[in-house]
């Protein structure tokens, strides 16, 4: 990797690992508001969502690591598998009572989620795509 790209790479990966450790930190804090968007199939919501915190977290540190690879998979593939959860979250909302966030946040949250997948694969350096144009795979002619 240049060095000029392994820049953007740590550019790029010190947001997500705020982002990820502040949500770790927030699942484990206040598990509860993560139960009530949490679909009804899921088994154990609260064990569940605990683990999440604690998986959020160590990615976030591991994106530090010599394990950045792995992380960023690891990260990539969490924001895949949360995301029935946000798809819920904006189409039932939350029980009466609770504070309800409207489509202002949900549209951006849903249309944005396939970025932050590419961004924990570029964060963990698994991903060079859109930068580094010398890798990109050779065309058919």
């Amino acid at each position: 990797m240049s060095p000029v790209s392994a820049r953007r790479h740590a550019i790029a990966r010190w947001p997500l690992v705020v982002v990820y450790l502040a949500a770790g930190i927030f699942h484990l804090s206040t598990p509860g508001t993560f139960v009530m968007i949490t679909p009804d199939w899921v088994p154990f919501k609260r064990d569940v969502i605990l683990a999440t915190g604690l998986c959020e977290i160590a990615g976030a540190i591991a994106l530090n690591t010599r394990l950045r690879h792995a992380a960023g998979i690891a990260l990539a593939l969490y924001a895949v598998c949360v995301y029935p959860a946000n798809i819920k979250h904006a189409f039932e909302g939350l029980p009466p009572g609770q504070v309800q966030l409207g489509w202002w946040y949900h549209a951006p949250r849903l249309a944005l989620q396939p970025v932050l997948v590419w961004w924990a694969l570029y964060a963990g350096d698994v991903v060079d795509w859109p930068f580094n144009r010398s890798r990109r795979m050779p065309q058919a002619r």
